[in-house]
């Protein structure tokens, strides 16, 4: 593969309706990801591996497992890996919007150790970027679900979720759709639904939604 080359290891687009575009990017040893952020932005996760960013003023910065990272509008990016390093990452293109003016003008980073947990019933979630946290347009969070269902609910924002760790079934519309690893889904709003726990262990869920505000936001199913 070029050096300069970057490899999708798959992606998924939620309907042009919702304006959040999700695809994940794999940077193989020795690889490049470069090019220009979209008009409304990115947010980037690194699920694993480490790498080398240059961004704004960022120069040759250490990029590891659970960053979180904002690239506003237009930025410029580079994203490199040692000869036996390689990068997957979620990488969330937001829709063109008059938030984009009120957002900082260069990039920002958010490492998961460092943010707060906080709870609403029995789930936890982080917060790694949104209003007041580096990111004015959307937020990016990290999602703990312990087994067992939670009532059906649904959001005033558009969000797309990307499953990290464990099994479950989402229950949405009037359907049923198993979750596992690498699963994304679309929540378009005001679609009631929940996402089960089928398994023993945490269902570990990264989401990102538009416009940005808190992820225990939600009213009755």
């Amino acid at each position: 593969m070029p050096a300069d080359a970057d490899r999708d290891a798959g992606q998924d687009a939620a309907p042009a309706a919702g304006g959040l575009t999700r695809r994940l990017v794999t940077v193989p040893p020795g690889g490049r990801f470069g090019g220009t952020a979209g008009p409304g932005g990115e947010l980037w996760f690194v699920i694993a591996g480490t790498g080398r960013l240059d961004a704004g003023p960022w120069a040759g910065t250490p990029l590891g497992r659970d960053t979180g990272l904002w690239l506003p509008p237009d930025a410029e990016y580079r994203l490199g890996t040692g000869p036996e390093d390689e990068v997957l990452l979620d990488v969330v293109a937001l829709p063109a919007g008059p938030a984009q003016a009120q957002e900082p003008a260069g990039p920002r980073m958010s490492r998961l150790r460092d943010c707060a947990v906080e709870q609403t019933g029995d789930r936890r979630f982080r917060v790694l970027l949104g209003p007041g946290r580096g990111c004015e347009a959307a937020t990016q969070f990290l999602g703990e679900i312990p087994p067992g269902r939670a009532p059906e609910h649904s959001h005033p924002y558009d969000e797309v979720v990307l499953v990290l760790e464990g099994a479950g079934v989402l229950h949405a519309g009037g359907t049923d759709r198993a979750l596992a690893r690498g699963t994304t889904v679309h929540l378009p709003p005001g679609l009631p639904h929940c996402l089960e726990n089928t398994g023993t262990g945490t269902l570990v869920v990264l989401g990102v939604f538009h416009p940005g505000g808190s992820p225990a936001q939600k009213t009755a199913g």
